[in-house]
């Protein structure tokens, strides 16, 4: 009864909200502020379109395309109240992830950093743009009653499948430290799931992202993983992960905070 209330009051909120403007105004100061410190980066990037000539055939549309696609969705029924938890997780898990994965050589940026800063914000603004997918899945979904009979062997299948691919995939650095805290991490977070309708989704709202983030990443060789897939499943596969993860650290976050008022 209690996720159908909160899909009526999903349903009711305005696609454009008062704190919208205050989020997509927050997200183009963070563009702004990645091309300024990063000037030189972006002045390369820039250099391979012809500008005297057909620019339009140079343009990276893909990028565009997500840029896009992440500006309109990061405004939909904004709730900074929300909102602002999720893009604290969204910086420490993503500053997370990158150190691990560049520390451990599984990938590396073209810029040899580990890891790079102007790579973190992505985090958060995709994790907002993650959250209102999800949401939408909820909204289309009629199955609440379900929930069990559907979700939960789904459940398993999919993060099972996942695990198994995690396992193959960073089997070359098992040598490392972060490399166990990360795959525990993992298994801890499967084997205690607290809604397995909610997971599941947020995980293909996650990988659908994702994928459109590593093909970019990859192909235009921003970042290249150890195995030079363009781009590997289980990059994919990680940022539904990923989600997961965020979404439950940000549940935790509400309990300890609710407890620190008490």
């Amino acid at each position: 009864m209690s996720i159908i209330m909160r899909h009526m009051e999903n349903q009711k909120q305005p696609f454009w909200t008062g704190d919208s403007s205050i989020l997509l105004g927050g997200f183009f100061v963070t563009i702004f502020l990645i091309i300024y410190i990063w000037w030189p980066l972006a002045e390369e990037y820039l250099a391979y379109v012809d500008w005297n000539g057909l620019w339009w055939l140079y343009m990276d549309w893909l990028l565009l395309g997500i840029f896009f696609f992440m500006s309109i969705t990061i405004v939909a029924r904004a709730n900074l109240k929300t909102d602002l938890l999720i893009v604290f997780v969204g910086i420490c898990g993503g500053l997370a992830i990158e150190s691990w994965g560049t520390q451990t050589n599984l990938w590396h940026y073209y810029t040899a950093e580990r890891p790079p800063l102007w790579i973190i914000p992505a985090w958060p603004i995709a994790s907002l743009s993650i959250d209102r997918i999800t949401r939408f899945l909820l909204s289309i979904d009629r199955m609440e009653h379900a929930t069990l009979s559907i979700f939960k062997p789904l459940y398993w299948l999919i993060f099972v499948t996942f695990l198994i691919l995690m396992l193959f995939f960073v089997s070359p650095t098992f040598d490392k430290s972060h490399t166990w805290l990360s795959v525990i991490l993992c298994i801890l977070l499967i084997l205690t799931p607290t809604d397995y309708r909610f997971a599941v989704l947020t995980f293909i709202a996650g990988a659908g992202l994702g994928y459109f983030l590593e093909v970019w990443g990859t192909t235009r060789e921003c970042w290249t993983y150890y195995t030079y897939q363009t781009p590997p499943l289980f990059a994919v596969l990680a940022h539904g992960m990923a989600a997961v993860a965020f979404w439950r650290a940000g549940m935790l976050v509400k309990i300890v905070r609710g407890k620190v008022r008490l």
